[in-house]
């Protein structure tokens, strides 16, 4: 069976449609290594410009970018990412962040205020944040510039939002470095995709539908990379890269940050 639908994947990606757009996000990496060429500003703006086309919740446009060029600001968001060494060389930084403050100048306009937000417009604001933040990678990839998302801003909020002069309502949801290659890793594997798309209901699958399969099948499938990379790894790579990362619990004093910074994910 598992021939079969080997086989039948293969004359589907055969006969499948692509185009510029396809094959960019086909050739998609996280790109850590940078040349010292500069990334014009003018660049940038036109990344920027298109990226603000993305959708955005009933309008709202709860987003702001910072870019950040200032070698001593980026060694600082180094420190709060982990010092992870890509964010301090990196030509330029761009921080995308979840913004509600021109919400709340609409809001107190009418009488009212955005200070009581609930859950549901701290979500939308971040994902605000990260559609804008995808567009603006496809944009500046499509230009010949690489990058890596920086989620590691979110290790401590509060001091994220220092560095970067953030008011109240306003936080950085992620990070992005960008730059024109020096190093490009080969491409990581993805878990397959008939284990991943569902069928008018969760469970209707073409392949494995059992995350217990789909996850065994990943582990053998990203040994095997890191191991033809160089990389020492276990055989069970993902779930024991997977447990190390979220046990004991990935940022737990988050939600308390976010709400010292006006956001309420509850």
């Amino acid at each position: 069976m598992s021939q079969q639908i080997s086989a039948a994947q293969s004359r589907s990606e055969a006969t499948a449609p692509t185009s510029e757009t396809i094959e960019l996000l086909h050739q998609r990496v996280s790109v850590r290594k940078y040349t010292d060429d500069v990334v014009a500003e003018e660049t940038v703006e036109a990344v920027l410009r298109a990226a603000f086309r993305a959708p955005t919740s009933s309008n709202i446009q709860s987003y702001s970018v910072v870019i950040v060029r200032d070698e001593e600001t980026k060694r600082r968001l180094s420190g709060v990412a982990g010092k992870q060494r890509h964010v301090a060389e990196t030509p330029v930084f761009l921080a995308f962040c979840a913004d509600l403050t021109r919400i709340e100048r609409a809001m107190e306009t009418n009488g009212h205020t955005i200070a009581n937000n609930n859950m549901e417009t701290s979500l939308v604001s971040s994902i605000d944040a990260a559609l804008v933040g995808m567009s603006a990678y496809l944009a500046a990839e499509s230009l010949g510039l690489k990058g890596v998302m920086i989620g590691g801003v979110r290790n401590n909020a509060v001091e994220t939002a220092r560095i970067l002069g953030l008011p109240e309502l306003v936080y950085c949801v992620f990070g992005m470095c960008l730059g024109y290659p020096d190093e490009v890793p080969p491409l990581k594997p993805r878990m397959e995709y008939t284990s991943v798309v569902h069928y008018e209901q969760y469970g209707q699958t073409r392949g494995a539908s059992d995350a217990a399969s789909t996850v065994a099948a990943y582990d053998v499938e990203l040994a095997k990379h890191y191991r033809g990379t160089g990389r020492d790894t276990t055989d069970d790579s993902w779930s024991r890269d997977m447990d190390s990362k979220f046990h004991p619990p990935l940022r737990d004093r988050l939600r308390e940050e976010l709400s010292a910074l006006g956001f309420r994910f509850s």
